[in-house]
């Protein structure tokens, strides 16, 4: 199958991208300011601004891909903010040109989300739920999933929540807990905010399944319902750190741009049903195997 990638060399697209190379699809990646991550069979890079709708337009025409699978985006959420123009032509206008360039060769589009299309009232959301986003960044997304399913195209939307993991890109908060316990510093983790943490390798395994089987319509993926201190804490017993460098904090005492839900976490019910891949579904064996990832990644271990 030939898939084509957007943010192939962000933080989930190259999990993504390394996964399909592995199951012996034909790749054709974008990426922009972060490099690509080179030597991976059977891919081929193509540098694109997707804010440009000529250009990811024209790509998409010319390669011609059966699958794609659309996981770039502007997702600094303070950044979406202060920049709504960025934020709206990167997820909202390049979505538009995206779903237009596969009505004409009729692929199939994976449409990657978020949590945080939700306001955060209740948590444990299903696919059924209203979204009600409270920031700009949940609001580009919701948009954009607005136009997905307003098409005609066969699709499938991924809402994960809080994803994290080694690779290119901005820190994430596992990487950040991880750099500060393995330093000795305090790790301040905010202990009244709920989300439902995503290992991206676990999440890129689990899109490759998405696009073999094809399941219509929006499907949660996402790890365990816990506090950012929780996930914190099970992250220092993993690496065998002192867990009393963790110190809570509240939403109140950060000071964030935007509005952040107090509990966006994911009900994944549904895709628990369809998929053979369970490891995204448990946070705390996901944590076990960021570990391994993590000390590769930093040198720690051969």
């Amino acid at each position: 199958m030939r898939v084509f990638v957007t943010g192939g060399s962000g933080l989930l697209g190259h999990r993504i991208v390394e996964e399909l190379s592995r199951r012996g699809h034909e790749v054709i990646a974008t990426y922009n300011r972060t490099s690509p991550r080179l030597g991976v069979d059977g891919v081929k890079w193509v540098r694109i601004d997707i804010s440009d709708a000529v250009a990811i337009e024209d790509a998409l025409l010319k390669a011609r891909p059966d699958a794609v699978i659309h996981a770039a985006a502007y997702t600094d959420v303070d950044g979406c903010e202060v920049e709504k123009d960025r934020a709206w032509r990167v997820n909202v206008v390049a979505t538009r040109s995206i779903v237009r360039a596969c009505r004409v060769v009729k692929s199939y589009l994976i449409y990657i989300s978020t949590d945080y299309v939700f306001d955060g009232s209740k948590g444990m959301y299903s696919e059924s739920d209203i979204p009600s986003p409270i920031n700009y960044y949940g609001l580009t997304k919701l948009v954009a999933e607005e136009i997905v399913k307003s098409s005609d195209l066969l699709y499938t939307i991924v809402r994960p929540s809080a994803i994290y993991g080694v690779g290119p890109g901005k820190a994430n908060f596992a990487t950040f807990v991880a750099d500060r316990l393995m330093r000795g510093e305090e790790v301040p983790a905010v202990s009244d905010q709920y989300v439902s943490p995503t290992l991206n390798s676990a999440l890129a395994r689990a899109v490759a399944e998405i696009v073999e089987m094809r399941p219509m319509g929006v499907l949660h993926v996402a790890g365990n319902r816990m506090s950012r201190y929780e996930f914190a804490v099970a992250l220092a017993r993993a690496l065998g750190a002192n867990e009393g460098l963790i110190r809570r904090v509240s939403m109140e005492s950060m000071r964030w741009k935007a509005r952040r839900p107090r509990d966006s976490s994911l009900d994944t019910s549904r895709a628990r049903e369809l998929l053979s891949e369970k490891l995204v579904f448990d946070t705390e064996s996901s944590i076990q195997l960021f570990v391994e990832e993590y000390r590769r990644w930093r040198g720690l271990c051969p």
